[in-house]
């Protein structure tokens, strides 16, 4: 098949298959025309370079994968080093998800501070009759003011 059709069956572009091409992923073999030439082996190393990156792998974590393929295996990753970037993807992910753990964390604290704060500022807000007392909100700076100081808007 050509450049064209494997694009379209793989779900991508002509220019990422060239590209792909550049960087060694993808044989490039022509016919005697000078047109690219692939095969359903060929449609196999794309998707699985595609399924990779869909999955969060670089280009060149998928190098492994794609050399099992090459090699004879039916499958990209029952190859020793396929299996060793997994182990890696896995760490990192694993190392990712605590991060993003922590940081819920902290959200999570800094949210129930702030509830109690605001709640706080209401009930300090109350009258004696229970009824709001009336609020007072800066406005921005007003240079016609005679002494240079923002002035405060009584706002109910």
């Amino acid at each position: 098949m050509r450049i064209g059709e494997l694009a379209e069956r793989a779900g991508t572009t002509t220019r990422t298959l060239r590209y792909y091409e550049s960087i060694g992923l993808l044989p490039a073999r022509r016919t005697g025309n000078g047109y690219r030439a692939y095969d359903e082996d060929d449609l196999r190393l794309v998707r699985q370079i595609r399924t990779l990156q869909d999955f969060g792998f670089g280009l060149e974590e998928t190098r492994p994968f794609v050399e099992c393929l090459r090699s004879g295996h039916p499958a990209g990753d029952s190859c020793p080093a396929s299996l060793e970037v997994y182990r890696r993807k896995l760490a990192e992910l694993d190392d990712c998800i605590a991060r993003l753990g922590d940081v819920r964390r902290q959200v999570g604290a800094q949210l129930a501070r702030a509830e109690r704060a605001r709640a706080a500022l209401e009930a300090a807000a109350t009258g004696p009759d229970g009824a709001p007392e009336p609020r007072c909100e800066l406005t921005p700076y007003d240079p016609s003011a005679s002494d240079g100081t923002p002035k405060t808007t009584p706002r109910g």
